[in-house]
């Protein structure tokens, strides 16, 4: 019953909002790299899981008080910047260990990392970031009518949302893990943690400077 005229426009928007590059995007890509498929795919289901709590929060209301509180925007703000930031200065560190990056089948100098790791790294990514609380707020209750019942709904969007963000994710998880030999090169970790370490922190930084709306 939730597949309604809102239905289609939310798909699109939310099609296209998946394939725009940031943080979720640079995390698989580095887990990938780091670990293989599986690392990658971990986080990838770990970063869309949180979604349905940025729905839940959503829906009951959670996220009204959030908005209308600079205090607890703040805390909520600096707890996902300082997340950021840490998980930009583990690249950084790894980029001046020169290590090549231990890609499934292909590099066996380190043992992969546990399964925890991605799943806690996607997962927190997600769940910690104010802006995807802002998003969800703004932008479910226009596809939700006055009918509807409100958890059911905002947990069905974000269902759909998870599948597509998750299809698009995997998607760089096999472009990255077909790349083999190249990845495993220590000049290509170097490269690679260098720079996603120097956008996380980057985005650690303005998110930490972005004012509470109101």
């Amino acid at each position: 019953m939730f597949i309604d005229a809102q239905f289609w426009p939310f798909l699109v928007a939310i099609t296209l909002l998946s394939m725009s590059p940031g943080v979720d995007t640079l995390l698989v890509i580095r887990n990938t790299a780091r670990g293989g498929w599986r690392d990658g795919v971990a986080t990838s289901l770990a970063i869309c899981c949180g979604l349905f709590v940025h729905a839940t929060v959503s829906a009951l209301g959670i996220s009204l008080i959030l908005l209308q509180s600079a205090w607890a925007f703040g805390v909520l703000k600096l707890a996902g910047a300082a997340y950021l930031v840490w998980l930009g200065v583990a690249s950084l560190l790894a980029a001046r260990r020169g290590q090549g990056l231990p890609v499934a089948g292909v590099a066996t100098e380190r043992r992969p990392v546990p399964l925890w790791r991605p799943v806690r790294e996607g997962l927190l990514s997600n769940v910690l970031n104010p802006k995807t609380v802002v998003f969800y707020m703004a932008f479910l209750p226009q596809f939700i009518a006055p009918g509807d019942p409100a958890l059911a709904k905002s947990l069905w969007l974000a269902g759909v949302h998870f599948v597509v963000a998750n299809l698009w994710q995997i998607g760089i998880v096999a472009m990255v893990g077909s790349a083999g030999r190249w990845l495993a090169s220590p000049a290509f970790s170097r490269w690679l943690n260098g720079l996603t370490g120097a956008v996380l922190v980057g985005f650690g930084i303005k998110l930490a400077l972005t004012r509470p709306p109101g």
